[in-house]
Formats: structure tokens, sequence, C-alpha cells
């Protein structure tokens, strides 16, 4: 399927300066993209804006973008008119990312985060919130930057949290940056106005050229809003519900309003492959993991371990030879 006009797709979640992208859709997986760094950003002290769109949508992916620029042209950044991207219209944020990328002065980045990586991290048995994944999106933006070779003095973030501890937190992992975390920072430094309109301007691109993995009839994007309380979001996820499978790759199925839609849902359990860390120096045990169609219920007690012999694989493994290795020699 084609990208969305006008914006470069990696094939690897890091697209190296100069190399030309692979054709493939920015929702399919988290991938991030950059433009080739300017070769003043590698001599001349810069300033970094960052924000985010899509955090609290049911749908679609979560972007992080940045855009910086030499300190000694923050002067006339702020005459370019930049400014939060929720108060601009479609057209005006879509006009303002062309000239911006277009423009010399500039450079930027975006880390597209995809529905299904958000909901996995968010899901799996060592829980990452989202207040950390937007926090590592974020440092992974900073850090890909000084990786290019940026002479980054100065970020500007739209907090997430406490905005105090979130800048040690930055401080800390980059302590010869200045950071300043400020609630709605988007508003208050052009730089971050900057950075908000490549988020938000990527994230509709991204929806507005979404192309179904699912192969299911009459699946469409009349979504509405992609916000929890949307009366259209919400028919839309009733109307592409499977008892089964869940949702679409669009949705974000670890969020709390997917839970009402499968209270009759298909339970569906299995034979797990893991051995549980209390027994793995015996290797007798197997247990049996529960599915749910929002993502892992967790094991089941003690009590109700499946014993099995051997190494406690499943019958497929066993008839094959095939053993569980973690670490390779």
């Amino acid at each position: 399927p084609p990208p969305p006009p006008n914006l470069p797709v990696p094939a690897s979640p890091d697209v190296a300066n100069g190399e030309p992208p692979a054709p493939a859709p920015p929702h399919a997986r988290s991938c991030r993209v950059e433009m080739a760094v300017p070769e003043w950003a590698t001599k001349e002290p810069c300033l970094m804006g960052i924000d985010e769109a899509g955090r609290g949508p049911v749908l679609g992916p979560m972007v992080y973008g940045c855009m910086y620029c030499a300190r000694s042209y923050n002067n006339t950044l702020a005459t370019l008119k930049f400014a939060d991207s929720k108060t601009l219209k479609e057209e005006q944020r879509e006009e303002l990312f062309e000239s911006l990328k277009v423009n010399n002065s500039i450079g930027w980045e975006v880390d597209v985060i995809c529905p299904k990586d958000l909901s996995a991290k968010m899901l799996k048995k060592s829980k990452v919130n989202l207040n950390e994944i937007s926090h590592n999106s974020a440092m992974g933006l900073v850090r890909k930057a000084l990786d290019m070779g940026v002479l980054l003095e100065e970020v500007y973030i739209d907090t997430v949290g406490d905005p105090e501890k979130y800048r040690v937190k930055l401080s800390e992992k980059f302590p010869g940056i200045k950071f300043v975390v400020a609630k709605k920072a988007d508003s208050l430094y052009p730089v971050v106005s900057g950075a908000s309109i490549v988020a938000k301007v990527t994230r509709d691109r991204a929806l507005r050229n979404w192309v179904f993995d699912e192969t299911a009839l009459n699946m469409h994007m009349k979504t509405g809003s992609g916000y929890p309380g949307d009366p259209d979001t919400k028919q839309w996820l009733e109307d592409h519900k499977h008892p089964v499978f869940g949702f679409p790759t669009l949705v974000r199925f670890s969020w709390g309003t997917c839970t009402p839609f499968f209270k009759d849902a298909v339970e569906v359990t299995w034979d797990s492959d893991e051995i549980d860390e209390d027994v793995a120096n015996n290797g007798s045990a197997k247990r049996q993991v529960k599915l749910s169609s929002l993502g892992f219920t967790g094991f089941k007690r003690k009590t109700e371990e499946i014993e099995s012999s051997g190494k406690g694989r499943r019958k497929f493994f066993q008839a094959r030879k095939l053993e569980l290795v973690r670490k390779f020699q």
C-alpha cells in the first residue's frame, strides 16, 4: 500500500541518514523518521522542542515529534506563525508542516508508536505505563539527534506527569543539556509549537492513509474523533469487534474503553511454553495460560497447574526434539 503523501517511511525502526527508505505503511509497525542532519546543526549550539499527538485516543498510533534549530535562529522562529497544533485547522497544519520541511534552518524527527506496540507494552508481564512509554519516546528523539551529531544545548518539552520530576529524569539521562519541562509548552515556546505540528500532521496522515491488515468485510474508517467518549468511536468499536480475534490493529486494545465490548467474548486457553522460574531448575512444570480478548490474564494458581513430564514442552516440540534455548554460546 502507498505511504502517506510527502512523508518518508522507514523499512527499519531507524532510517540511516541519506538512505532511501523502503515502501511500507507507517502504521504497520512502530518506526522513527528523520531528515538528514543539516550541516549547521553539527557546528552551532541548537535548541529542540518535543511534543506528542494521539496520547488519549483509543484508535491509531501515538506520535512523538521534535523540531530543532540553531539557537541563533530562535528569534526568527517566533515569526513563522507556529502555534499549538490543536488551535489550528488541518489545512493550516499541513501548510506549516510543508513550510518547515523545506526550511533549511530547521530539522525534525518523528517517533511513531503503533497501537499494537502501545497495548503490548501496557499488558506484558512487566507492564510499561503510558507515561513511561512517552518518556522513553521523547528520550529516544534526544538520543537520536545526539547520535547524528546535533549540538543540542537546550530542549523544551510539553510535560507528561510532574514537570519537575520529568525534568530531573531527563537531566540525569543527558547531563550536558538544559531541559525546560512545562505544561502547555506547545503554546509557550515556538520550537515546541513546531514539534506539535510535526507530530499532529504525521498522525493525521497515518490515519488518513490507514490500510487495514485485516480482511473482514465492511471495514471502514468512519471512526469519529477516536477518543473514548465519542459516540461515533464507540459505534465503530461495536461494529469492528470479533468474539475470538478482538479488534483490528488500529485499536489500542489495552484501553479500558475496549473492555465492555467483550463481555460475551470467547475465552481461549492454551498450554504455555514458558517454564515458571521457581521450577525451572527441576524442568517439570508446565502452566496453563488463559487469553482474554484484551490480552493475557496471567498464570493460573499453582493448584490449577497442569503437570506434565519432561521439560513441560508441548507434544509438537517434544516429537521434534526441540527445546527452549535462552542463551547461546
